[in-house]
């Protein structure tokens, strides 16, 4: 089990990350969507769920592995769609899936040849303020990606910076598909190349979702 706490104050006692369910109608299928650092569900509001039940997971100050995903097995299938970090973080959870798409990440997102360099990553941190974490947060998102409004605030995000480098991904999880921009200012697209052993297949910066009109196109 992997179970950390960060310093910020919470609002209940919170055993692990949070989630939210972005659509619930009793469909036969659910995709588990593991968003990515200081993200919420605006990012990904446009996306049209068809005939899927879609599960969000975000804000990783707290992990618990353990944790029980709520009424997965009810499902005849499960895909997975893990964006940025959380192609890290989802691996962590003994989850089983029909699918797993992993989008603009690799299993090493703080690493110098595989994801974002440590240094830059220290940096970041180091000198992370109200203005900082726009600047991070503008290059995520290309001209052709408007910035979402995030409802989380800025301490929330910060300590996420920080749990976010203690935790290692199951690097025996598989993802069956990866999506890789061609233009990532985060997560560099020459470090995800070098880990997937893969070449870009998307034309955008680190966040690709308005490229997709629905769930299901990410499948």
């Amino acid at each position: 089990m992997i179970l950390f706490y960060s310093s910020r104050n919470f609002r209940d006692k919170i055993e692990t990350m949070e989630y939210k369910w972005l659509n619930k109608n009793q469909n036969r299928e659910i995709i588990v969507f593991f968003n990515g650092w200081g993200m919420d569900g605006s990012v990904v509001r446009h996306l049209q769920f068809d005939d899927y039940d879609v599960l969000m997971f975000y804000d990783y100050n707290t992990l618990d592995t353990d944790f029980d995903f709520p009424a997965l097995n009810l499902y005849e299938k499960r895909h997975l769609i893990s964006w940025s970090m959380g192609v890290m973080t989802a691996t962590l959870f003994n989850v089983k899936y029909d699918s797993a798409t992993a989008v603009n990440g690799t299993l090493k997102p703080i690493d110098n040849s595989f994801g974002i360099p440590e240094k830059i990553y220290d940096l970041t941190i180091k000198g992370f303020s109200e203005k900082g974490a726009e600047r991070f947060i503008k290059n995520m998102f290309d001209t052709e990606c408007p910035l979402p409004e995030v409802n989380r605030d800025f301490e929330n995000r910060k300590s996420e910076l920080f749990a976010l480098k203690q935790y290692k991904a199951n690097e025996d999880f598989k993802y069956s598909r990866v999506l890789i921009s061609d233009s990532d200012k985060i997560i560099p697209t020459k470090n995800q190349i070098a880990f997937w052993n893969k070449e870009a297949n998307i034309k955008s910066g680190h966040c690709p979702f308005l490229l997709f009109k629905n769930w299901e196109e990410l499948l």
